[in-house]
């Protein structure tokens, strides 16, 4: 008999247990649509951004250097460097960076003839 009653303690804790869950899930839906009832509307398409008069603004592709770090005979921490660190950059020299060669693998073996 103690078996029996056993087992019965058990179903009666699982169904409590999962009475609890649908609970927890009932409440976070309902605290989910009173915070979402909070919110701004969405937008009006009046209210959407714009184009610029221009047109859509492109990429600008472009080659950049960065400044000279200071010669120095000790190490320069970044506090000490121009800037704190922070280095700028310029727009280098006028020549294109290198791109993919036609018949070059890339990084993945010489780039010759494969199948060997």
């Amino acid at each position: 008999m103690d078996l029996a009653a056993g087992r019965g303690g058990l179903a009666a804790g699982v169904i409590v247990a999962g009475v609890v869950v649908v609970a927890v899930l009932i409440g976070a839906f309902f605290l989910g649509s009173r915070v979402r009832r909070r919110e701004s509307p969405p937008p009006t398409p009046e209210e959407q951004p714009r184009l610029p008069e221009g047109g859509p603004v492109r990429e600008v592709r472009e080659h950049r250097e960065p400044d000279e770090v200071p010669r120095s005979d000790t190490r320069l921490t970044p506090h000490e460097l121009p800037n704190h660190g922070n280095s700028p950059t310029r727009t280098g020299s006028g020549a294109d960076r290198p791109r993919w060669d036609e018949g070059s693998s890339g990084s993945f073996g010489s780039g010759g003839p494969g199948g060997g």
